[in-house]
């Protein structure tokens, strides 16, 4: 391979073990859904690398290191040989545990200036759609998480309530509302009590499925009577931890109709 001078690096951090970020680089299967259908990896040393681009643009490479979970290096180069041909760059990608989560360190390596500015955006845009592949897998729970979280707001068992809410959020849950601004299960386990006392009889009830982006989580849902006559609607935010645990809420009551 000739001198490689010219480096481009970036630096993300993704809501997930490094052990399960790792597996989209080893995996066909999961190295195709951030890639696209075609795309094929065979993770070991002089394995070969195929990403398939849309509209029909291949680049490959071979895999020259591969260390579980912490790092991979490959040569990347097109097969047309335009910008570049194969094994004419090498990327490298190195895995750091960072909390529960992932800091994921990008490094590509290239002959020329122009050539490495020109896939600035590229990586830019494949790496952010990367994180959001392996953070929709470890989140794939979280119409469930969501469902468990309202359910609590009817459970009458302070017991009760706080088994569940240990089975779905962290020690330190913070939760925030018009009315609300808890910190920890032990003080939201008592509000949740509370607010029972004050609106006897009412639940909250998801409407559709949860949408998710890299940790953060929007549920929105109706407030229904012991008649069951809806009271009003929200949105609730959830921050979900890589370990599928609730960090944070935040709830917002819908304006009534006008």
């Amino acid at each position: 391979m000739t001198p490689l001078p010219h480096r481009l690096d970036r630096t993300i951090v993704i809501q997930a073990a490094r052990e399960i970020v790792f597996r989209y680089f080893t995996d066909t299967e999961r190295w195709a859904a951030w890639w696209g259908a075609g795309s094929t990896i065979d993770a070991r040393p002089g394995g070969r690398v195929l990403i398939r681009y849309p509209g029909g643009v291949d680049a490959t490479g071979e895999v020259v290191e591969a260390v579980p979970p912490e790092r991979i290096v490959f040569t990347y180069g097109y097969a047309s040989g335009a910008p570049i041909p194969p094994g004419s760059s090498r990327v490298t990608i190195h895995l750091e545990a960072h909390g529960l989560a992932t800091r994921l360190r990008f490094a590509h390596e290239f002959a020329d200036a122009a050539v490495r500015d020109e896939h600035v955006q590229g990586w830019r845009y494949q790496l952010s759609l990367f994180a959001n592949v392996v953070t929709d897998h470890v989140h794939s729970r979280a119409d469930v998480i969501a469902d468990a979280w309202f359910a609590l707001w009817a459970e009458p068992d302070s017991a009760a309530r706080r088994h569940s809410l240990a089975a779905i959020a962290t020690p330190d849950v913070r939760f925030r509302d018009r009315v609300s601004c808890i910190d920890g299960a032990d003080e939201l386990v008592e509000h949740i009590g509370a607010a029972q006392r004050f609106m006897p009889g009412l639940r909250l009830e998801r409407r559709g499925h949860v949408r998710h982006c890299q940790g953060v989580a929007l549920s929105d849902w109706t407030a229904v009577g012991p008649n069951g006559e809806p009271r009003g609607t929200g949105t609730n935010v959830f921050v979900i931890g890589p370990d599928q645990r609730i960090e944070s809420t935040t709830g917002f009551w819908a304006p009534p109709a006008a």
